[in-house]
């Protein structure tokens, strides 16, 4: 499995009505798409203090690469994606994404 971790550095003015239309229609997009799952979206609580500059993210279970690889292709994706760039600080330099392979 691999888990598609996103962190986003938003603008200060980031609106959060469209922060939260953007992760519903991600989680939507996870519904319909085989192979995707366990969306998960939030604030940073930041317990460590280490990434303040991040205020959320959103993770996504994938059960294998080309899962993964189907969901960046998707055109849903992309203009959500789009959207996301333009509440981001920096654009696209504000969006950091890890994916790791989880085992089991």
């Amino acid at each position: 499995m691999i888990r598609h971790c996103v962190f986003l550095r938003l603008r200060p003015d980031a609106d959060k009505d469209a922060l939260d239309e953007v992760m519903q229609g991600l989680q939507a997009l996870t519904r319909r798409l085989a192979g995707a799952g366990g969306f998960v979206c939030g604030p940073n609580a930041d317990f460590e203090g280490k990434t303040p500059e991040y205020p959320a993210g959103f993770t996504i279970d994938f059960a294998d690469a080309e899962a993964l690889a189907t969901y960046a292709r998707d055109p849903d994706h992309r203009a959500l994606g789009a959207r996301l760039v333009a509440l981001c600080d920096g654009g696209a330099a504000g969006i950091t994404v890890y994916d790791l392979r989880v085992e089991g």
